[in-house]
């Protein structure tokens, strides 16, 4: 891997930071603190831990604004230094695009429109009247349908599958195995309970900025558009239904689920295995938690867990309690056990005053 060394103040100047140390000091690389060597930065999210930093033999150090002067070190201050670290480190791995072409054991098809600065592997098929943009990367095996569109500087990666009529945007990066445009699940049953096909005869709209993990799946619309709007980052293994919208820049995490004709807001964040219910709506900011289920419609910034999903409190105090039945039960018992020989006594005594 060929990374440029980059002097601090040129990195200081990329995250918006304020530098303290020697502007002229070059860097080559990054790595967490207990792992970075001279020449790489490294990063401090934490002020409490900052004995780990003394203890770092990093030539430089992403901080957060609160931390006071630390003689004889070089640092960068920061609002963010998580998010400075994952800039710094993207600048480092940044190299120029190498357009390579069209391999000879590629399959182009009919009446496509090919930018000449592109990189096609061998192996990939592309179907007919398809369009692909400049600095564009396919990578071997992937299967692209007729009359599919893809913005530039987009990557697609090993044996993903892009489905016929789907619009790709710009910047995009679809991981292996990933199958964008497969058909939705629609079916009617008749009376004898056999299952007839509803035909899905919409596309898939992915828009900029979006990158979508490996062997996730997103469903082509029953009628219409099933679409992932800018910025939008989909983890691994994640199933995305027929019709359904996702807002700007939502996370959804791996194995997450999202039945058909549901929508999203902006900035949703969807845990490990949640899953939500078909024709919904999750409003703007709306979290879920790993695991749960949702069931209704749910207002912007609601955040939510459990199965059915409540609102986080409640869950974790249900949760709590949860874990605690048994003993609850055992103690329930002994109490009503307690009451009954209570009540026999009262009995027994308003029995013998009467006589």
């Amino acid at each position: 891997m060929n990374i440029q060394a980059m002097k601090i103040e040129e990195l200081a100047r990329l995250v918006g930071g304020t530098l303290s140390g020697d502007p002229g000091l070059m860097v080559s690389g990054f790595a967490p603190l207990e792992a970075a060597g001279p020449g790489e930065i490294s990063f401090l999210v934490n002020k409490a831990k900052i004995d780990a930093l003394k203890t770092s033999r990093a030539a430089a150090f992403l901080v957060p604004m609160n931390i006071g002067d630390l003689p004889g070190v070089t640092v960068i201050r920061v609002r963010d230094p998580n998010l400075a670290g994952a800039i710094i480190h993207s600048a480092f791995l940044a190299t120029p695009f190498r357009a390579d072409g069209i391999h000879p054991r590629a399959h182009v098809g009919r009446d496509c429109l090919i930018d000449a600065e592109v990189s096609i592997a061998p192996l990939a098929v592309i179907g007919d009247r398809v369009g692909i943009g400049p600095r564009v990367r396919i990578e071997a095996g992937v299967v692209i349908g007729d009359d599919v569109e893809i913005g530039e500087e987009t990557i697609i990666k090993a044996n993903a599958v892009i489905s016929s009529g789907s619009l790709v945007g710009s910047r995009v990066i679809i991981h292996p195995g990933a199958v964008v445009g497969s058909d939705g699940f629609g079916f009617a049953t008749d009376e004898r309970g056999c299952h007839v096909k509803r035909p899905q005869v919409g596309i898939v709209r992915i828009d900029d900025d979006v990158e979508i993990g490996a062997n996730t799946c997103i469903d082509r619309a029953a009628y219409g558009v099933t679409r992932i709007k800018s910025g939008v980052k989909i983890d691994n293994l994640v199933q995305i239904g027929h019709n359904v919208v996702v807002g700007d820049n939502s996370i959804l995490v791996a194995q997450a689920g999202i039945a058909g004709s549901t929508t999203l807001g902006r900035n949703v964040v969807l845990g490990g295995k949640a899953g939500v219910k078909g024709h919904i709506h999750l409003d703007d900011r709306v979290m879920v938690a790993g695991g749960s289920g949702v069931h209704d419609n749910q207002p912007a910034g609601a955040v939510i867990g459990g199965y059915p999903a409540i609102p986080i409190r409640k869950w974790t105090k249900s949760a709590a309690l949860f874990v605690k039945l048994p003993e609850i039960c055992a103690e329930i018992k002994e109490l009503k056990k307690d009451l009954a020989q209570l009540l026999g006594r009262n009995k027994e005594d308003s029995e013998g005053g009467g006589r």
